[in-house]
């Protein structure tokens, strides 16, 4: 039994289903048809635990996260959140537990007020859920999260993008949460930052004993962070797991499908896979020709339309 499945879940999700109206393709009369977003899914995620979602573009992530924080409310299904069903539940109702429901966007500069000072953006949620709110508790936030106290008298437009991307984060932990959604956070940074902010988030995860839930189209930052990963496929749940077995001991059908990313073994000048004649060789050399991995032209091939 995995350390997961004895640890009390901090979440339940129950038969989640999600749709949007297709407005191009509306009637004149009558309602717009919908498109199914999310196709009934289910899924536990523990408590302290680090778990990736990880799928191609349109393939539901997003959405389902944006679900679990109650930005979008579900058609049907149950997102129960320690033990209470949010699925349905009200602004109102909701309110109280938005403290310890925190995401963090993907693109900070949208998410950060450009009229209010760094200090101001990180105070304004604090005092509104009655975590303090004064300045001195804002710098406090600042420092978690490796920022110098002289950071909290600048604009957004004066931070570069992985410094606006730790005010995103401080202001997320000011509010001392128990669930951080972290949606597509390093993609528009460079490698090295993309390192420092994976590592500064995992040791905030750890010290404060925090559910967190990161979304990600690039597996190797999953891998970086994350302990167990869910695979979605156009609005499915196609494998779930623990890091290592989702991506090592799945052969069948879903690792072709949802596993296209993964890097094949180099091809070396002595003893490597480019002198082989056998089946797996022929396979790798194909890859070096096209750069796109076998079982990913194999998944073309199988889902072509006909």
């Amino acid at each position: 039994m995995t350390p997961a499945q004895t640890s009390p879940a901090l979440f339940s999700i129950r038969d989640l289903r999600l749709s949007f109206p297709d407005r191009a393709n509306k009637p004149l009369l009558g309602p717009a048809p919908r498109i199914e977003v999310l196709k009934g899914l289910s899924s536990i995620s523990p408590k302290a635990a680090s778990r990736g979602s990880w799928g191609e573009s349109g393939s539901g992530k997003s959405s389902f996260g944006r679900v679990l924080v109650r930005l979008l409310a579900p058609d049907t299904g149950g997102v129960f959140f320690d033990g209470k069903d949010i699925a349905q539940l009200n602004e109102a109702a909701l309110r109280p537990l938005r403290r310890d429901l925190q995401m963090i966007f993907q693109d900070p500069m949208s998410s950060l007020n450009p009229r209010h000072k760094v200090w101001r953006i990180i105070a304004q949620p604090m005092k509104r859920y009655g975590r303090g709110g004064s300045r001195r508790d804002a710098i406090s936030a600042l420092t978690k999260v490796g920022l110098p106290a002289a950071f909290a008298d600048r604009y957004p437009h004066e931070l570069s993008g992985g410094q606006r991307q730790r005010v995103g984060i401080a202001r997320a932990i000011a509010l001392q949460p128990r669930f951080i959604l972290a949606d597509e956070i390093v993609s528009g940074l460079d490698v090295s930052s993309q390192a420092q902010v994976l590592s500064l988030l995992a040791n905030l995860a750890r010290d404060m004993g925090l559910t967190l839930a990161f979304i990600s189209h690039d597996l190797s930052v999953i891998r970086h962070l994350c302990d167990r990963v869910v695979v979605l496929h156009h609005g499915e749940i196609v494998d779930e797991g623990r890091w290592k077995r989702c991506s090592s001991t799945r052969p069948q059908k879903s690792r072709r499908r949802c596993w296209p990313q993964f890097p094949a073994p180099k091809s070396t000048k002595h003893g490597g896979t480019r002198g082989r004649t056998s089946t797996k060789g022929a396979s790798r050399r194909a890859k070096s020709r096209s750069g796109v991995q076998p079982n990913f032209l194999r998944y073309c091939s199988e889902n072509r339309p006909r």
